[in-house]
């Protein structure tokens, strides 16, 4: 199947249980919970979505097929040896939008005949498919889950909505539970979404704080 992807890039990864790991971020374009065009933000399930997802920009790209995006990933590493990335452990974070409208078993397979382990960050709604070596389950207030398990589940706090309130995940079986504090674009919001966040976590020991590093070292 062809697939869209918006950016393609190398850099570390700020956020969770992969955080300061050098990673290819592949992001897909597209996303079932939002356009992603400003004037229809009113309608979508995440309003503080900070992601641009539309179409493809100047380091994305139209891939025919499997091959053809793991090679483009493959071309962001910056060690390859014999068709493969080498170097510690690589790592691709298939991403978006909504990565698992797109990414299936056969990029998959071509992504790790290159060498990379592959992550995804979803919002759940979604299906995943067999082999994906790290998943990250990032639920949506208004959204149903479908993708119940994975290595982390990771919320962005607060949520008003009765159902992203952090108590309803605890059960699920992932390995690892993160508040991530919401950014809105206003620092004294942040700042104080941060302190709840903070709050939360030392009341509910269970969940660990996870920042945007990658914002705090104005790094993509």
């Amino acid at each position: 199947m062809p697939y869209v992807v918006g950016e393609l890039f190398y850099t570390l990864q700020g956020e969770g249980q992969n955080a300061g790991r050098p990673a290819v971020f592949c992001r897909f374009s597209g996303c079932n919970l939002w356009t992603g065009r400003e004037a229809d933000r009113h309608r979508a399930v995440c309003q503080f979505c900070d992601t641009d997802f539309i179409g493809v920009g100047p380091d994305g790209g139209r891939f025919a097929d499997s091959d053809s995006l793991a090679d483009a990933v493959l071309s962001r590493w910056p060690s390859i040896e014999a068709g493969r990335a080498t170097g510690g452990r690589p790592l691709v974070v298939c991403t978006g939008g909504e990565p698992l409208l797109q990414l299936d078993a056969p990029a998959i397979d071509a992504l790790h005949a290159r060498g990379f382990d592959v992550a995804v960050e979803t919002n759940g709604t979604q299906a995943a498919p067999a082999g994906i070596d790290h998943i990250c389950v990032s639920p949506k207030a208004g959204a149903p889950l479908v993708l119940t398990r994975g290595d982390e589940l990771k919320l962005v706090y607060p949520q008003e909505h009765p159902d992203a309130q952090p108590h309803r995940f605890v059960a699920l079986p992932f390995a690892v539970f993160y508040l991530q504090p919401m950014d809105v674009g206003d620092e004294a919001v942040t700042r104080a979404n941060t302190e709840r966040a903070l709050a939360y976590c030392l009341a509910h020991p269970q969940w660990r704080l996870s920042l945007q590093t990658h914002k705090l070292l104005a790094i993509r």
